[in-house]
């Protein structure tokens, strides 16, 4: 599924000449090590579990959706207060349940391949992206990783991008950021990066794919395992 072009520099091949890809909801469906979190907390106040149905919708929204859809009778600032046990328990248990989206090895392999250059720039705390890297094997295959308190701004705000191609040695231009949340593709447009709005990922009912202006929409990472899917590509 395509919306608008936009030109970007590509290699030989066909692909992009660099990548960059939003993390949890992206590359990692992270739901479950979240669910597991969210009920620890629950079930330390002998409260009943939420389901995945629940609290997958919002993961891509961060630590403080997700303590507010297991919380929901407390306020802000009590929410707010849980936060530091969310990410305490998050770090003991994280990869255990978490598992890659079908199609993810396959992708990264063709890059590759294609000698595509990628790398991470997500809103995870950066202690909590470390850990997960080597877990999957991506210490020297993951040129860059950014979190989202790398820096002083993070996504929505272009900086986190601009910063990740700076590190690379590219131009914003010549780079395609993938993600599966709004404020990855507003982030893509400030930074004047072309973008790809991954559909596979976490959503809200009535969030709207097709309103935030990725150059490419995709379905599944199976349909970039080809160069044709990606942005200023032909197929």
């Amino acid at each position: 599924m395509r919306s608008s072009r936009k030109t970007v520099s590509v290699a030989e091949t066909g692909f992009p000449r660099a990548v960059l890809f939003d993390l949890d909801g992206t590359l990692l469906d992270s739901a479950p090590d979240m669910l597991a979190t969210a009920n620890a907390m629950l079930a330390a106040r002998e409260r009943a579990p939420i389901t995945l149905d629940v609290l997958r919708p919002v993961v891509s929204k961060g630590s403080r959706a997700m303590v507010s859809v297991a919380f929901p009778e407390l306020d802000a600032a009590a929410r707010d207060a849980l936060i530091p046990e969310f990410l305490q328990r998050y770090e003991a248990l994280i990869g255990q349940h978490a598992v890659l989206f079908d199609g993810i090895d396959g992708m990264l392999e063709a890059l590759e391949a294609a000698g595509t250059r990628w790398g991470i720039v997500t809103n995870k705390p950066e202690y909590l992206a470390q850990l997960i890297v080597p877990q999957l094997g991506w210490q020297q295959r993951c040129q860059v990783l950014i979190g989202g308190d790398t820096l002083a701004e993070r996504k929505p705000h272009p900086l986190p991008l601009l910063e990740a191609a700076r590190r690379m040695g590219i131009e914003p231009a010549t780079c395609v950021y993938v993600g599966d949340d709004e404020r990855d593709i507003l982030a893509a447009q400030a930074a004047g990066m072309p973008s790809v709005a991954a559909l596979w990922g976490y959503r809200l009912d009535d969030d709207n794919p097709l309103a935030w202006g990725a150059e490419v929409m995709v379905e599944t990472p199976s349909q970039l395992h080809t160069p044709c899917a990606w942005p200023g590509t032909t197929g």
